[in-house]
């Protein structure tokens, strides 16, 4: 007979099934990417509805199935509210989900990918740093972490090839404790356009919302 298990993530994808339910998928720290159902999730005031939100930060109660599994209870730490809030914030931080989708596998652990999701989100909250450049430093940063960049890009600015190093160093938690100039941003932004081509093989729906509403 199977246990249930507890297992720490975030909700990147939250889709509707049936009358009342929600499939989801949680990226876990213990499991990688996994998928769930939420029952009961689209009724109104049923305490499912907030597990099953996308952005969903914490500790998730499940019943383990042959192919996928139940949502039981969870304890959500941060629903991220303030990118729910803020539809520039929403469209940056549903891209970042898609793209964590696209690299993430299912039952293969990856602290630092979750660490780097956590780390993004909280910083479109702070607004400390442009979200221009969250943005950039979690593209560069995914992709290096799969291996799929370029370590010594041709750059003119100075300031640009040493942020490019360091973010590609640095681990998540101390990445956004930074600003660059618009011109070093710039550069980055156009370097960074043409390895996406490069590297990536499928197309963001997100991304085109987020480029329409900027």
């Amino acid at each position: 007979m199977r246990e249930n298990i507890e297992l720490t993530g975030i909700v990147i994808k939250s889709m509707p099934v049936g009358d009342f339910d929600r499939r989801v998928t949680i990226f876990t720290k213990e499991r990688g990417k996994i998928y769930a159902f939420a029952r009961g999730a689209r009724r109104i005031n049923n305490q499912m509805m907030g597990y099953a939100r996308i952005f969903a930060y914490g500790k998730f109660k499940l019943f383990e199935g042959r192919d996928s599994y139940n949502i039981i209870s969870a304890e959500i730490a941060n629903y991220f509210e303030e990118i729910s809030d803020d539809i520039e914030s929403t469209c940056y931080g549903t891209y970042f989900l898609e793209m964590l989708d696209y690299y993430t596998k299912e039952a293969l652990a990856d602290m630092e990918s979750l660490k780097l999701i956590y780390y993004t989100l909280l910083a479109l909250t702070k607004k400390s740093i442009p979200n221009r450049l969250v943005r950039r430093i979690f593209e560069l940063k995914i992709m290096a972490l799969n291996s799929d960049y370029d370590p010594n890009p041709k750059m003119n600015d100075k300031t640009a090839l040493y942020t490019w190093e360091y973010i590609i160093c640095t681990k998540p938690e101390k990445l956004f404790t930074f600003v660059i100039t618009q011109e070093a941003l710039l550069e980055i932004e156009k370097t960074l356009d043409f390895m996406m081509k490069k590297y990536i093989d499928r197309h963001f729906h997100s991304l085109d919302i987020l480029k329409d509403i900027l």
